[in-house]
């Protein structure tokens, strides 16, 4: 129950990006459609993030506004094309400037969750930068997804590309959950009765 609650907690910043990935669709409308859906839920979903500085809910609400600026108001044909290509990068980017600036984003969403005193334990930074790198690394590939799809080197249907996508998410969701796990066993191993708040 804690893992699913606490998945939950990090999965607040990919609100826009699921909606995004389940609503674009495969025309002009339902794209139009998928990015004003996507930067509402940036607002409502990351209002609290946002206000904390959370550098993911801020990539996203900026990434989201030039989407509905550049396809809705702009019409620019090349951004709608290529918008699962400057999707995944604009993502993984965002992942990578968290590492780069020393502020993980999944450090930022944990924290809500553990004592101020722990927010410091090099332990509990490591684990978080572990994971960030794990989500950065994915979102990379399914960028390299979108350039193949966009190069037209492989003539796949849609779904093909969808799945992918789909699959890369749930394969980081899995991670997450796996490495939060192994770290509370171990925990638990070394302080009999410790849970993962004392870790």
């Amino acid at each position: 129950m804690r893992d699913l609650k606490e998945l939950g907690v990090l999965m607040l910043g990919f609100v826009p990006w699921l909606l995004f990935l389940f609503f674009s669709g495969h025309t002009l409308m339902s794209l139009e459609r998928a990015t004003i859906a996507a930067l509402l839920a940036s607002l409502t979903f990351g209002f609290g993030e946002l206000r904390r500085g959370y550098i993911l809910q801020w990539g996203t609400l900026l990434f989201f506004c030039f989407c509905v600026v550049s396809v809705n108001f702009l019409k620019v044909v090349w951004v709608a094309d290529h918008m699962d290509l400057l999707a995944n990068t604009a993502l993984a980017g965002t992942m990578w400037l968290t590492i780069v600036v020393g502020k993980p984003f999944a450090l930022q969403y944990a924290r809500r969750d553990v004592p101020k005193e722990r927010w410091n334990d090099s332990k509990f930074i490591q684990g978080c930068r572990f994971i960030t790198m794990v989500w950065a690394c994915l979102m990379t590939l399914a960028a390299g997804v979108a350039v193949v799809r966009c190069s037209a080197m492989f003539s796949l249907p849609a779904w093909v590309y969808f799945d992918a996508s789909l699959g890369i998410i749930l394969t980081g969701l899995t991670c997450t959950i796996l490495f939060k796990r192994q770290k509370r066993l171990e925990q638990a191993g070394r302080v009999p009765g410790a849970d993962f708040q004392r870790k």
